[in-house]
Formats: C-alpha cells, sequence, structure tokens
C-alpha cells in the first residue's frame, strides 16, 4: 500500500490449458482475465531476517528475548514463502517461550497445509487456552477443520469469529463457505442476511455480490482494479479474487476452471495472504482426488 502509484495491468487475455471434454461440458480455458506480475518479496524483509541472525548470535539474550527474536524471524520466512525455515523458528520460540500464542497459531496454519489436521487442531487449541481472545485462531482453526472435513463443527469456529466483526466481508464468506457443505440454500439465506451488515462500498463486497449472484463473473473481474494504489495492492487483491472465484466454480462442479483459478492466485506470490495458501492446498487435495 505504500508503494507509488503503478500503472495497472489491463485486461490480458491469458489462455490457460484445458484439458479434453470431461462429463463436465466443453472445457473452456479461461479468458480476458486482469493480470499482473508476480508480487516480488519487499528487500526490507531480507535485511530484517538478516539483522535478526545477528542478533541471535548474542551471549547476552534472556531466553524471551531469544523467543521472540526466533518469532519475529520466523513471520518474516514466511511472508516470504520459506515455509521450513518459519517452521523451525517458530518451533525454537516455543521451546524458549511455551506461552506464545500466536506461535502455536502459525504452526496451526502450517500443519493445515501439511494436510496434519489433528496437530492443527492442537495448536489451535493452545492458542486459545494462552489467549482466548485471539480471534484469528477461530478463522484458522475453522478453516482446518474445513479442510479435515468436519465443516459442520468448523461452523462454530467461523460464527465466533464473524461475530467479533460482522462488518467484515471474508468473515461472511467463510462462514458461508462452511454452511453450504451441510445445506447450500440455507447457507445461502444465512449469506444474505449477514450481508446486510458489510459496507456496499468496501471492494470485498464484491465478493459477497459474486456469491449471491447479484454480480456476473465478467463485472467482478473488470472492478478489480478500482481505487487500487499500487501494484502491491492489485496482486493482493487478485489473489483475494482468483481464489474466491476457484471457490465459486468448484461448488459448481467446474473444476477444470476452478485449479485454473487457483493457479492463477498462486501465481501473485502472496505468501502472506491465506488465500495464496489455501489454493495450493487446494490443488493438492485435487491432485489427491484424481489420483485416487
Amino acid at each position: 500500500m505504500i508503494l507509488k502509484h503503478l500503472a495497472l495491468a489491463s485486461f490480458a487475455i491469458l489462455s490457460l490449458s484445458a484439458c479434453q471434454t470431461t462429463a463436465e461440458s466443453e472445457l473452456t480455458p479461461i479468458v480476458n482475465v486482469p493480470f499482473t506480475a508476480p508480487l516480488v518479496s519487499d528487500f526490507r524483509s531480507e535485511i530484517a531476517i538478516a539483522r535478526y541472525s545477528e542478533l541471535l548470535n548474542r551471549a547476552d539474550l534472556s531466553p524471551e528475548q531469544q523467543a521472540k527474536l526466533y518469532y519475529d524471524r520466523g513471520v518474516l520466512f514466511d511472508s516470504l514463502g520459506m515455509t521450513t525455515l518459519s517452521r523451525i523458528d517458530f518451533n525454537r520460540a516455543v521451546k524458549l517461550k511455551p506461552d506464545l500464542a500466536e506461535v502455536y497459531n502459525f504452526l496451526g496454519i502450517q500443519h493445515t497445509l501439511m494436510q496434519q489436521y489433528e496437530k492443527a487442531y492442537e495448536f489451535f487449541d493452545s492458542a486459545l487456552e494462552l489467549d482466548e481472545g485471539h480471534e484469528y485462531a477461530y478463522l484458522n482453526r475453522g478453516i482446518a477443520l474445513y479442510y479435515g472435513d468436519r465443516a459442520s463443527i468448523a461452523k462454530s469456529d467461523f460464527i465466533e469469529f464473524l461475530a467479533r466483526s460482522p462488518n467484515d466481508p471474508y468473515r461472511v464468506l467463510w462462514l458461508y463457505l462452511a454452511q453450504a457443505q451441510d445445506n447450500k440454500e440455507q447457507a445461502l439465506v444465512e449469506l444474505k442476511a449477514n450481508a446486510k451488515a458489510l459496507d456496499e462500498s468496501q471492494w470485498a463486497y464484491q465478493l459477497i455480490a459474486l456469491f449471491v449472484g447479484d454480480m456476473s463473473e465478467n463485472t467482478f473481474l473488470s472492478g478489480i482494479s478500482d481505487g487500487v494504489k499500487s501494484e502491491k495492492e492489485y496482486a493482493q487483491r487478485l489473489c483475494e479474487a482468483y481464489f474466491y472465484l476457484a471457490k465459486l466454480h468448484q461448488a459448481a462442479g467446474n473444476n477444470y476452471l476452478a485449479a485454473d483459478y487457483f493457479k492463477l492466485a498462486l501465481a501473485t506470490n502472496v505468501h502472506e495472504f491465506i488465500e495464496y495458501k489455501y489454493a495450493r492446498l487446494e490443488l493438492e487435495l485435487m491432485t489427491d482426488e484424481n489420483a485416487g
């Protein structure tokens, strides 16, 4: 958001390969989607990592200070997509200071991405035991339950997460995704009801309009760049847009289009966004399903 204003890419024709015709009618590649170059990592994060590494070599640090440095460096590693290095630092941090709720939250996300759901639940439970006000642990535990085929249980976490900020479109949408696993029609009714608390001027409200059928996919895509002030913000918005478009097509049974949109979300390189992280998991799950 702090980068200087850059000219945004106009609509480019992006044809992603589609496999041969299947039971899903004639497959069509995605065309006429907004596109941007992959987000480049911030050099300041790399400099900060080097600085933290130097500080960790000091002999006069208390265990608490070490734990904080490992946590901070782990967050930076995670933001750059260096998941293994971040996990090593997070594990070091909790060994030194076992009461860092935020570290357990990060470890829970990482174990969800590895499809180690039971371990992920344990980490999120630990985060909430240490700090029951840690609202994002509710979101992330709900997501872990959702991907662990426990969507009916996930709903309570998403409801709790939404209650803490009822005007957040993303919270409304994740609750809908979980509810739709059990009863899509009732989930749609509740989505429309929850949408009444939202500010329609927010860009993210368009995601809700898309899911309830008040906005076409073309209209949605054409408005993604509205109000964007930087290349970074544009890439972040595209990452979100592509992920939720993929979920929309996935729910409709258009799995090839969904896979292409998940790949487009990954192409943005917005490593720290949950939409980027779970786009990779979605593709792995689709591959596993096809292999089975």
